[in-house]
């Protein structure tokens, strides 16, 4: 007769207390776990992790070379027309309102309090420091020459912008932010390889350029004609009667020496600073900035090829 099976019952494990559970958890010397896991199966499980993310990290620098190889970090793949900021440049002006207030567009001061004013005159230090640089201490400054309309720079130099042209709009004149005729500066959005097509003949220019800019391009020669002009004027009657005289340094557009951009080393937007001589005090003044050449278009509501900003000086 077969002997009867031992049945054998379940034994429930003794309850451990927490820190002894923990500790068992670290170390267990019955299983040689520790951590839940034996030695083995940690090494395992840290090839795998290590196999896996070095594999990620290979793919993706193998991925990255592949990209580097299809664009080259001087020149935009996709340029002009084919890019997403088109051919059709914008203006800028400097100095902007604190960014507190990043979309206002008004610059408003007292004339007669320096606190007062004196954030606009730093703003505008700032702005320029890169232009009052010496070349040879500012990255890319060797490679900067002076230039004129008769320069030819058709190599790897870029042209220097000269701030001891603008006249009344320097640092030492406080941008003439205390006599309560202050400066304002326009820069030309750099499009690569964008070259302007100029007005330069009396005879082809819009009817809707302003007179006193008109007059301005028939006393010009020949060769400065190849500039893309810049026009300021009041938005509204109200605003045309209170803005004042204005005067443009150095002169009255960004000069033609300085297009198209070409990413070189060195190169400096081209800056046009705008004096206004007697603005009306104490009236809020609405004031639309436009560059002209045959490839700019103007769109007010856009602001595609001028800028808009507001002026009152107390």
């Amino acid at each position: 007769m077969a002997e009867k099976p031992v049945e054998q019952y379940y034994t429930r494990p003794p309850k451990l207390g927490k820190w002894e559970g923990f500790r068992t958890f670290m170390w267990n010397s019955e299983t040689s776990q520790f951590f839940g896991r034996t030695g083995a199966s940690w090494a395992k499980i840290l090839l795998f992790y290590v196999l896996f993310y070095v594999s990620l990290l290979g793919f993706f620098f193998a991925m990255l070379a592949i990209f580097y190889q299809t664009i080259d970090l001087h020149t935009p793949k996709w340029q002009l027309e084919n890019s997403l900021i088109g051919s059709n440049p914008g203006l800028g002006f400097r100095p902007m309102p604190p960014e507190s207030n990043v979309e206002s567009t008004l610059i408003w001061y007292r004339s007669s309090d320096s606190e007062n004013y004196k954030y606009w005159v730093e703003e505008l230090d700032k702005f320029l420091e890169v232009y009052r640089k010496p070349n040879t201490l500012t990255s890319g400054g060797e490679n900067r020459q002076i230039c004129d309309y008769t320069s030819d720079h058709k190599g790897e130099k870029v042209c220097d912008v000269m701030l001891s042209l603008f006249g009344n709009c320097t640092k030492e004149n406080k941008y003439s932010y205390h006599r309560a005729s202050p400066c304002i500066f326009l820069k030309i959005n750099k499009i690569f390889n964008w070259i302007p097509d100029y007005y330069n003949d009396t005879e082809s220019l819009p009817e809707n350029m302003p007179k006193d800019l008109k007059t301005f391009i028939g006393t010009r020669s020949q060769n400065e004609m190849n500039t893309v002009w810049v026009s300021c004027e009041g938005e509204n009657p109200a605003d045309v009667e209170n803005i004042g005289p204005i005067q443009y340094y150095p002169t009255h557009g960004f000069p033609g020496f300085y297009f198209p951009y070409k990413n070189l080393d060195g190169y400096l937007s081209p800056i046009v600073a705008v004096w206004f001589k007697r603005p009306t005090t104490g009236v809020l003044i609405n004031i639309e900035c436009k560059a002209w050449a045959r490839n700019i278009h103007h769109d007010r509501q856009e602001r595609r090829g001028s800028v808009h900003f507001e002026l009152m000086v107390d």
